[in-house]
């Protein structure tokens, strides 16, 4: 139970839900979510190391950066609540705001700029 209740509450803050909503497009580099979130690198990675710790989210290093992707949560029942966001994230303003920059910050970005 202890575990199905920490799962949840890592849902329980408006920046991770943002993480877990880009990240279900695929991996995304730390330096992406920066630019799409609009805040500084320390905070996007204090709720990724959060978030995978609770098992959301699994990541790789790559050079000096790491790159996450959404995990498969380790209880049944978070898996479907997994399933639920990644079905009704999407259409949240904020969200659509988030993936806009992301989607421009990636044309742009250089193709060795994260390793």
């Amino acid at each position: 139970m202890d575990e199905l209740a920490e799962g949840f509450k890592a849902l329980a803050d408006p920046t991770r839900l943002r993480l877990l909503n880009l990240l279900r497009h695929g991996e995304l580099c730390v330096c992406d979510l920066m630019e799409a979130l609009e805040i500084p690198q320390s905070k996007v990675s204090r709720h990724l190391s959060y978030l995978k710790k609770e098992g959301w989210v699994s990541g790789r290093r790559s050079g000096k950066w790491m790159h996450y992707e959404l995990a498969l949560p380790r209880h049944p029942l978070l898996v479907k609540v997994m399933e639920a966001l990644q079905q009704s994230l999407g259409s949240h303003e904020m969200a659509i705001r988030d993936e806009t920059r992301l989607r421009r910050y990636l044309k742009t970005k250089a193709s060795n700029h994260c390793g």
